[in-house]
């Protein structure tokens, strides 16, 4: 078909298709050590979950998949470039290590910080920003992720998560939070979309990115569950929801910025909790109550 079309136009269409070329995926998981999958939104991302950590918090030992993910997520970008967020879970001594190499690589860091109070070991959260080609921004991270125990595999993210079912009434869970989660690793996890189209740098960071509230539960046993993860705010919404989680029993644990040059610009805050799971959603519902959410 393209044989009849003039010589111009094939070489027009030849061109846009080779900047809008999908990546080598497989490449890329190979580079990094670990290999992800394709999410909506065409985006490529990798969990690495920190299943080397034994980190307890209040007596209650934390699944990987609670508070202890680290992932990384690619998106395309053109002329075979592509832009890479995430976000690392570091123990303090593995900080400087791991920073150190990232910026000798032309890698971000956005942001460093807690998410939690109280845990043992501490944990810290560092959150990362490239753009460039995806194999060499991928052995990048590999070689940081080196620089600590990160476990490194083939294998992909559901391998490191066999677990379907949770002691948990996830119908409650959803009817009152309003929006229907997944099992993963053993918690229960509710993402929910904010309704703005949000950027960073002028690239859209859709909700495998990062851009999303995180809600996620642990069961605990007798009804009750460890619940933690992030509230995604504009400036305004930061006091109420802030006091809506206090006035429920819900710790606010961190308040900051995971990137730099976002529009809208956004602050995330972090939360803890250990209790019956009808009096979490509920007091998480109310805080929900008082953003600008995408509606289930």
């Amino acid at each position: 078909m393209l044989s009849k079309l003039p010589v111009g136009v094939v070489l027009l269409l030849s061109l846009a298709n080779q900047a809008h070329a999908e990546p080598d995926w497989t490449a890329v998981g190979k580079a990094l050590g670990s290999s992800g999958a394709l999410v909506p939104g065409g985006i490529y991302r990798v969990g690495l979950p920190r299943s080397d950590l034994k980190v307890v918090l209040d007596g209650v030992q934390l699944k990987p998949a609670l508070a202890l993910g680290s992932w990384l997520a690619f998106r395309p970008m053109t002329d075979h470039e592509a832009m890479v967020m995430g976000d690392l879970v570091l123990t303090p001594p593995e900080v400087n290590p791991v920073m150190m190499t990232l910026i000798e690589n032309g890698i971000e860091v956005t942001a460093l910080h807690n998410h939690l109070l109280r845990s043992d070991p501490a944990i810290m959260y560092m959150h990362v920003l490239g753009r460039g080609d995806p194999v060499k921004l991928a052995a990048s991270l590999h070689d940081a992720l080196k620089e600590s125990r990160t476990p490194l595999s083939d294998r992909g993210a559901s391998a490191a998560s066999p677990s379907t079912t949770v002691d948990l009434d996830m119908v409650v869970i959803d009817q009152t939070l309003g929006y229907k989660g997944k099992v993963n690793g053993g918690v229960y996890q509710v993402s929910i979309p904010r309704s703005e189209k949000i950027t960073d740098g002028g690239m859209d960071v859709p909700e495998a990115m990062g851009s999303a509230i995180a809600i996620n539960f642990q069961a605990t046993g007798n009804g009750r569950a460890a619940v933690t993860g992030d509230f995604v705010l504009i400036a305004s919404e930061v006091e109420p929801v802030l006091r809506a989680l206090r006035k429920n029993g819900i710790e606010v644990t961190a308040l900051h910025n995971h990137m730099l040059d976002d529009e809208p610009r956004l602050f995330f805050m972090h939360f803890w909790a250990n209790d019956e799971v009808t009096k979490l959603v509920h007091g998480l519902r109310t805080a929900l109550d008082k953003i600008h959410l995408v509606k289930d």
